[in-house]
């Protein structure tokens, strides 16, 4: 069957359908990773969004679902330039066309998507629609897509109520961690048992945005025990369950939308609790202290984007899903300074809070399918707490 995809400037791609039988309106945004697919449909900060990849095929190994970063597919659309309709890995349940359907995701493939993210680059990011209606009202679909947002997209992806990740409390030889991920590789490249339990008996506030999968899992690989809380959970509920540490999560929309949980991290900035954000949660807690976000050309999305590390000068390579910024020229050097930026683009991708044991970062350093370069960051946010611990 045909399917259509036509941006808000007029411009028409013409494809084969995938996925679930809808037609949809939505922003259109690229995403540059090589791998990774699966992780990328079930990232809570695509949802509003529909997702061009840029790597020439997608789903050759299937769909794993004990890879999945939630419990379904938050993109509204889904844009290949080839389809794998036959999957090829031991570990795979499904193909990914299977997939899409039972997730209602819709799709064209066949498309240019270098031509597509060329335009994206040049012209910006702009709201498109996916339709296999041939007989297609140009004016009227305009119309439409001019007047579409994301909205307050937060509320959608949010857990409905609180509950707790336990952390991992040993490591087994040549297994898992109660639960968690196995690891690979010769066995004295495994992390040691100090490094994996460094937090045991630490307690954490998540507060989900909407949070991938990695991020409870990170901290309770390392021994912490986990509460995720809604995102419109108030400070004093998190404030009173006397949590070691908080961490805000990553999160799709705009970060000037979320008035009410903007307030309520700005009580959370004024306790001594540590606070590590990532994504959405950086730019809430800028926002929160007074700085200003802005809306990129086109983003960041992909698991290649270097980053350097402004103390050491060293450089990572990261995973990346966001369209907003924070503004680095309006930040107040008695509040927050820069701590990482973007090596292609020099864009604000973390923040050390003055005074605070608070830091933040624009990328995602649980990622998975990686890279994980800046997984150590985690660590760092266990030691705050151990000597918020100390000097309490």
């Amino acid at each position: 069957m045909k399917a259509f995809l036509i941006l808000e400037d007029g411009t028409v791609f013409e494809g084969t359908h995938i996925g679930a039988d809808k037609e949809i309106i939505s922003e259109i945004v690229f995403n540059t990773s090589m791998a990774g697919y699966l992780e990328v449909l079930t990232d809570p900060s695509y949802a509003g969004q529909a997702v061009c990849m840029t790597y020439p095929m997608i789903g050759n190994y299937g769909i794993c679902s004990e890879d999945m970063e939630s419990q379904k597919a938050w993109p509204d659309g889904f844009i290949v330039r080839e389809l794998s309709r036959t999957a090829s890995n031991f570990r795979c349940d499904k193909t990914i066309q299977d997939f899409l359907e039972e997730n209602g995701v819709p799709g064209i493939a066949g498309i240019d998507t270098r031509a597509l993210t060329k335009l994206l680059r040049e012209k910006g990011t702009m709201n498109g629609c996916i339709t296999t209606d041939a007989h297609y009202d140009m004016e009227a679909l305009r119309q439409k897509m001019k007047a579409y947002t994301t909205g307050k997209v937060v509320e959608k992806v949010t857990c409905e109520k609180k509950y707790t990740v336990k952390g991992a409390t040993a490591l087994e030889e040549n297994g898992p961690i109660s639960g968690m991920a196995r690891y690979t590789g010769e066995k004295e490249k495994r992390p040691s048992l100090v490094h994996v339990l460094n937090g045991k008996g630490k307690k954490v506030a998540l507060l989900d945005m909407g949070a991938k999968k990695n991020i409870a899992a990170s901290l309770a690989q390392r021994g912490c025990d986990v509460t995720v809380y809604p995102a419109l959970t108030s400070a004093r509920e998190i404030i009173d369950d006397a949590p070691d540490g908080i961490m805000l999560s990553n999160g799709p929309g705009d970060p000037k939308e979320c008035t009410a949980i903007i307030a309520e991290i700005k009580k959370l900035y004024d306790t001594e609790i540590p606070i590590f954000a990532i994504c959405l949660g950086h730019q809430l807690m800028a926002l929160a202290t007074g700085a200003d976000t802005f809306k990129m050309k086109y983003g960041h999305r992909g698991a290649n984007h270097p980053v350097k590390d402004l103390e050491t000068g060293r450089v990572y390579i990261s995973s990346q899903n966001h369209g907003y910024v924070v503004d680095m020229e309006k930040l107040d050097p008695q509040i927050a300074v820069p701590a990482f930026v973007n090596v292609n683009d020099g864009t604000c991708e973390g923040l050390k809070y003055t005074g605070k044991n608070i830091f933040t970062v624009q990328f995602h350093p649980e990622a998975c399918a990686g890279p994980q370069d800046s997984g150590y960051l985690f660590d760092r946010f266990i030691a705050m707490m151990e000597e918020g611990k100390t000097n309490a």
